[in-house]
């Protein structure tokens, strides 16, 4: 796409990949599909992505959209979040001490161990030397490669800083590792409380409630109370019907899972999952910090500005967001400043629209996304302290009720009994 929107297509000669982008980056085009000559390309126009939730696609690449479908259930090994952050570490920290792309993955590969590593490393590294480029080869692999890896190793491709790029794709793993051990650490005490009034819970209301509601039934003047009828019908219903509650469950657990396949679908539990207190203002905190860290890599690397957003939309782990950003790209390729469609789209918190205001308008955009990352590292920690303090508490709060009502569906006809007995 050249400055003025046209399509524009054609050959150009270069000696790899990155060096093709650079060479129509430098004639004033926006490269949308950049393929080998030898390779297979299918013509058909592809529908763009909507935010009103039109027709889907995974970006721009009609190939990585027919692969995309396929990404998941390859029945391919995969690899636990903290050793995929050690392996691209390692990749990183050989790119950096001077290694090319391909000598840094067979290093990498002479030090896996495993069942899992050699096998992705061997897939990865068959098809770098065939001269697919990084991104494309994890893309094809699937799982434990998501969205976010590919996007960001996308971005070291393109940005010529693959391994100040990989590195920070390898703290954003080891952070995300980090945040779940401290979600379970703080969770790890509700549950087991949890757990047991639960189990407590099911023996009372299975066993000893009707024991105990045998002689009462049916005693003159005695009214069971409604926690007292609430809590004989459920174990009525599963004395009886167990085994439906059991299939019901795995039925429903299946499908939802199939149903979240649905990019509509997903876009449903995102939205409700960034409107959601506490948790939602975490997601997107996380979001935002890797969004800004990211942009502030590319566009001081020197790509576009659209192609650098392009690029950072993959990294977000959120559809909502990825939507938004798509949204930003059509205002910005129509001529306006990048603040400006940022503020609108509403997801974005306004200390970031007021910094790339800034930036743009001082013309150190890259400087002050980067130093704006910092801050929003700090206000992830701030607000996953704020989650992990909240959470037991809640947990703790919702079972105290739900073991009152048991309590007060057991108490409460005893107490009528005695009342009418003393009557």
């Amino acid at each position: 796409m050249d400055s003025g929107g046209a399509i524009a297509t054609g050959v150009i000669m270069a000696t790899d990949r990155a060096n093709a982008m650079r060479l129509l980056q430098g004639q004033g085009l926006l490269p949308m599909q950049l393929v080998a000559t030898d390779t297979e390309v299918i013509q058909k126009p592809l529908p763009q992505r909507t935010a009103q939730g039109g027709a889907e696609t995974l970006g721009t690449d009609p190939l990585a959209y027919v692969k995309g479908l396929f990404r998941t259930g390859s029945g391919r090994p995969s690899l636990k979040r903290t050793e995929l952050a050690n392996i691209i570490r390692e990749l990183a920290t050989a790119i950096e001490a001077g290694l090319p792309l391909l000598n840094a993955l067979k290093t990498v590969r002479r030090q896996a161990s495993g069942k899992a590593q050699p096998v992705i490393l061997d897939f990865i590294i068959e098809r770098v030397e065939s001269g697919r480029p990084l991104h494309e080869a994890m893309e094809e692999y699937g799982l434990p490669f998501d969205d976010m890896i590919i996007g960001m190793v996308r971005a070291s491709d393109a940005s010529g800083r693959m391994s100040e790029v990989m590195h920070q794709l390898a703290d954003l793993l080891d952070r995300s590792v980090e945040l779940r051990r401290e979600l379970v650490g703080a969770t790890i005490y509700p549950l087991i409380v949890a757990c047991m009034i639960g189990v407590s819970i099911i023996i009372a209301v299975t066993f000893l409630l009707p024991r105990l509601m045998a002689p009462i039934i049916g005693q003159p003047g005695v009214t069971l109370p409604f926690p007292t009828k609430v809590l004989m019908g459920f174990a009525d219903f599963m004395y009886a019907w167990w085994w439906l509650v059991l299939v019901l469950t795995v039925a429903g657990v299946v499908g939802f899972r199939r149903w979240m396949e649905g990019p509509r679908n997903r876009r449903k539990i995102d939205f409700l999952l960034l409107k959601t207190p506490i948790v939602g203002n975490l997601v997107r905190d996380i979001a935002v910090a890797r969004f800004t860290r990211t942009l502030g890599t590319l566009v001081s690397a020197g790509l576009p500005i659209l192609s650098a957003l392009n690029i950072v939309r993959d990294t977000l782990g959120n559809t909502v967001l990825m939507d938004a950003i798509d949204g930003v790209q059509e205002k910005v390729t129509t001529g306006q400043s990048l603040a400006e469609p940022l503020e609108k789209c509403g997801f974005f918190p306004p200390l970031l629209v007021q910094i790339v205001n800034i930036g743009e308008r001082s013309g150190r955009l890259e400087p002050m996304l980067l130093h704006a990352a910092t801050a929003f590292d700090r206000q992830v920690n701030t607000s996953l302290k704020l989650f992990t303090k909240l959470l037991p508490p809640v947990l703790m709060v919702l079972m105290a009720m739900i073991a009152a009502f048991v309590l007060a569906g057991i108490l409460l006809p005893l107490m009528e009994m005695q009342k009418a007995l003393g009557g």
